[in-house]
């Protein structure tokens, strides 16, 4: 290790962290824990990150509620109580909130607070930030927690800014409530956040008509309330609730079956799959045999499975051809849960159109016009979808050692050591970054544990008079081809999706990009302790 980096400036802060969401909210719990002088800045007008702009219409966890909240303080576990089993948005947005009164954490975060740049001073050892106001502010260590799912895109038609009607991204959904009682309705998209939405407006808005590229395989949530009885019990097993999240491969209370498809009679299998398909949460994307997410015969026989559940829930048999997708299997992507998805278009006032049949050729004042005719619409909702991971990055100039910028070096994808830090750009802490643990996981799961990592870390920092971190090159190049090998561990690298990096309404993103460890969270948090063993192994530390 080299000796400590002395200079003669004094940052304003020793940590900056960039976001007030599920993990910048617990990361500067833990830092204050250290006596640090650290703020919170925040583009929004509040704190809670997704939770705080994603305010549509079905906006949930897919998540349980009880596997999703912090695990850290036994208090907290003890007082709030979840009403249902798949929390919606209002009610995690209070719980966020709750948790920053508790724990006094408001009075250092900076709301209104839209970082546009972030330079690296190599002789101040430090970097500035610079605010979309025109402010600035330097500090020690910059720690990102802008989430995976915060940079939306908007669809690439001509003629957005024509059409005379409301018109926003789900992620842009307005804080008024919206009556939609007898409006015509557009919603452009199909995935995660527009099965949410379809299935909770279907029978709200006058006509519905939905605008689909890409079908997704999705199964039922099961969501249901919680009495006081079953949150007694909850809060009762909360210890073995945890211990299951941290020994599954995605820090879910679900983990594969350790049979094989191949281990059971059709009869058998049948019965299990049924089992699957009436349970709660992700139990049939997760809870399967092992190698349905792994070999190409058991998926494809398990794709068939819903691909009948489909046609079942579905009256008009030429638009459930339409919803089953026919480009990748079940759970090859990640999968949307939802709650009467499938019901929503036997409704009369609910239509479907294949855009891959009439292709959009542009909004219009009054609406959508495709190849075929133009359709008119008092709303046209764009559920388009986001930059994922690394697009809240590209927001932001980042500039480290001798100029370079974050956005060039991952023009074709992140370069990481452990998804945490990037060689170049000292001092710069991914909290929830792109190749890390967290991305793939139940995210506060994975959350946790690397805040409580990265606040390890700046204690050595602290202790040994380090104030310099940064890692070296081949350390960074070993990681990210590791991570380029787990996406050989299972049939989810082969298809297109955000996990993979493909994005058709972003430049350049038409291609794969190493974005998130397939390892799972077991491996990568033995990874993590392995490092920090052989005292911080990979980092170059002055």
């Amino acid at each position: 290790m080299k000796p400590q980096l002395k200079t003669d400036a004094q940052p304003d802060h020793d940590v900056i962290i960039i976001g007030a969401g599920v993990s910048g909210i617990y990361q500067l719990y833990r830092l204050l824990e250290m006596g640090v002088n650290v703020t919170v800045l925040e583009a929004g007008g509040g704190p809670g990150g997704t939770w705080y702009w994603n305010r549509y219409p079905g906006a949930r966890f897919d998540s349980e509620s009880y596997t999703y909240g912090y695990s850290f303080s036994k208090e907290l576990l003890e007082e709030w109580n979840w009403s249902e089993h798949f929390s919606g948005q209002p009610e995690t947005l209070r719980y966020l909130n709750h948790v920053i009164e508790k724990f006094d954490l408001r009075d250092h975060m900076q709301f209104d607070a839209q970082v546009k740049s972030a330079a690296f001073d190599e002789g101040a050892c430090s970097w500035t930030l610079t605010l979309a106001n025109g402010r600035t502010l330097s500090t020690r260590f910059l720690l990102t927690a802008i989430g995976m799912l915060s940079a939306p895109t908007m669809p690439t038609i001509p003629g957005v800014e024509n059409f005379k009607g409301e018109a926003f991204h789900t992620y842009y959904w307005p804080q008024e409530p919206m009556d939609f009682t007898g409006k015509k309705v557009g919603v452009i998209g199909t995935g995660a956040t527009a099965v949410q939405l379809i299935g909770e407006i279907a029978d709200k808005v006058g006509e519905l008509t939905v605008f689909q590229r890409r079908p997704n395989w999705c199964a039922p949530l099961h969501n249901g309330p919680i009495d006081r009885a079953e949150m007694d019990e909850i809060r009762a097993n909360y210890d073995e609730i945890f211990a299951r999240c941290k020994v599954t491969p995605g820090g879910f209370i679900h983990g594969p079956d350790r049979r094989k498809f191949s281990d059971v009679d059709e009869d058998e299998r049948l019965a299990f799959w049924e089992e699957l398909y009436n349970s709660r949460g992700f139990g049939v994307w997760l809870g399967n045999f092992r190698d349905v997410l792994v070999e190409e015969i058991p998926n494809e026989e398990f794709t068939k499975y819903i691909a009948d559940k489909i046609r079942a829930r579905v009256n008009d048999a030429e638009t459930a051809e339409k919803l089953i997708p026919k480009d990748h299997g079940f759970g090859t992507r990640r999968v949307p849960m939802e709650t009467h998805y499938f019901e929503a278009y036997n409704q009369d006032n609910v239509h479907l159109i294949d855009i891959n049949e009439t292709p959009i050729e542009c909004i219009t004042r009054d609406g959508i016009k495709t190849t075929d005719r133009e359709y008119e619409f008092d709303i046209i909702i764009y559920a388009t979808g986001f930059d994922a991971i690394t697009g809240a990055f590209d927001r932001i100039e980042f500039t480290g050692v001798d100029g370079q910028k974050l956005a060039d070096k991952w023009v074709d994808g992140p370069i990481t050591y452990l998804g945490l830090q990037t060689s170049g750009f000292p001092n710069l802490i991914t909290i929830a970054g792109p190749q890390g643990g967290s991305v793939a996981t139940n995210f506060p799961r994975g959350i946790e544990e690397a805040v409580e990592w990265n606040t390890e870390l700046l204690k050595y920092l602290r202790k040994h008079n380090y104030n310099r971190i940064e890692p070296k090159v081949d350390a960074e190049d070993e990681w990210t081809e590791h991570v380029k090998h787990t996406y050989s561990y299972s049939l989810l690298g082969n298809s297109k999706s955000w996990f993979t990096g493909y994005n058709s309404n972003v430049e350049g993103h038409d291609k794969i990009r190493y974005m998130i460890y397939n390892g799972g969270a077991v491996r990568y948090r033995q990874r993590l302790a392995d490092v920090v063993e052989q005292g911080y192994q990979g980092f170059d530390l002055r």
